[in-house]
């Protein structure tokens, strides 16, 4: 098998039970998962240097697809109503045949923090199957220095599989569906497939940061966070997906913590993530300037955006593909964001 990039050399994909793979790509940065996403036609580079990447039929996640492990831990602490129960036994099922769906393929692996606060994160280890996914996941998760990569050992691990399609009788997801996001809080697995929406990566390390830290004290919140400048005055901006979090928390005259994740403690709130997800559908650099310029630069990542087949400039007031066409990109592309969260 081959293996390029800073990794944990005695804690690899085989700690896992990955074998077989042709090649483990470890903690690649954007450049060289722009190259191997284009040699693998994933998508294009637009006008002003961001990946645009579509995400077929799910253009959005896939609640009812969710699904989590009922245990001794998960039975009388999660709140079933509305959230789909899998048996231990079926996902194990699953999770063998994501196993043996993997043999013979090119897995992108990042080594990543979910929560700024040292005392609260998580090490999340991302396998995915395609490069822009891997590209998005470390762009909107925190990133260790790379001097801590040779010794990270993940504590929460989410494979990414969007060709694999479940069995509803044998994996116990919904019937009629071919698609599954399963959590295994006990054993801190999440397997995603069937969806090439890469929202589901970031929301499934939400969702394990909202089972375990409220015994921490600390409240997850769906919400954007900014702060004065002088760090005295913080606000909150509560809203669903997609009703202008992003846009009402990047004031330029206030320090943006972040746009979607945040975690209320002992010593104040901190930001899940380590970068944005705006939606741009009808972005102008008129009325959102800030999110203008981070959507349109390298490192970017465009979900879902139409744009011209010979100019390759994006159009972002076409709603033809989907209306919750969305960027993700750094925090560090906003010239006011905190950069400790």
């Amino acid at each position: 098998m081959q293996e390029t990039g800073v990794r944990n050399g005695t804690h690899g994909a085989d700690k896992f039970g990955l074998q077989g793979l042709a090649a483990v790509h470890w903690n690649l940065a954007a450049p060289a998962l722009y190259e191997h996403a284009v040699a693998a036609k994933e998508g294009h580079i637009v006008a002003g240097g961001a990946f645009c990447a579509e995400t077929g039929h799910h253009t959005g996640r896939s609640p009812k697809d969710k699904h989590t492990v009922v245990d001794d831990l998960t039975r009388d602490s999660v709140w079933w109503d509305g959230n789909r129960k899998l048996s231990q036994e079926q996902f194990k099922a699953l999770h063998e045949d994501f196993l043996a769906h993997a043999k013979g393929k090119t897995l992108f692996a990042q080594d990543l923090y979910g929560g700024a606060d040292p005392k609260y994160r998580i090490k999340v280890r991302v396998f995915t199957e395609y490069a822009w996914h891997s590209l998005f996941i470390r762009t909107l998760l925190i990133r260790p220095e790379v001097k801590e990569l040779a010794s990270f050992v993940p504590e929460l691990t989410i494979i990414d599989l969007p060709s694999f399609k479940p069995d509803a009788k044998r994996h116990g997801g919904r019937e009629g569906s071919d698609t599954m996001v399963a959590i295994d809080f006990t054993r801190k697995i999440v397997l995603i497939c069937g969806s090439s929406y890469a929202g589901e990566m970031k929301k499934s390390v939400f969702t394990t940061l909202n089972f375990y830290l409220p015994a921490q004290n600390v409240v997850p919140m769906h919400c954007s966070a900014n702060v004065s400048n002088d760090g005295k005055e913080s606000a909150l901006f509560f809203g669903l997906s997609g009703t202008g979090k992003t846009t009402l928390s990047q004031d330029p005259n206030r320090t943006l913590i972040g746009d979607d994740e945040t975690g209320w403690g002992p010593d104040g709130i901190f930001n899940f993530e380590g970068g944005c997800y705006a939606k741009t559908v009808n972005l102008s650099r008129d009325n959102e300037p800030e999110i203008w310029d981070a959507t349109n630069r390298f490192g970017a990542v465009l979900e879902n955006v139409e744009f011209d087949p010979e100019t390759r400039i994006p159009n972002y007031d076409s709603d033809k593909k989907t209306e919750n066409t969305r960027s993700a990109y750094p925090l560090d592309f906003i010239p006011n964001a905190s950069r400790s969260g």
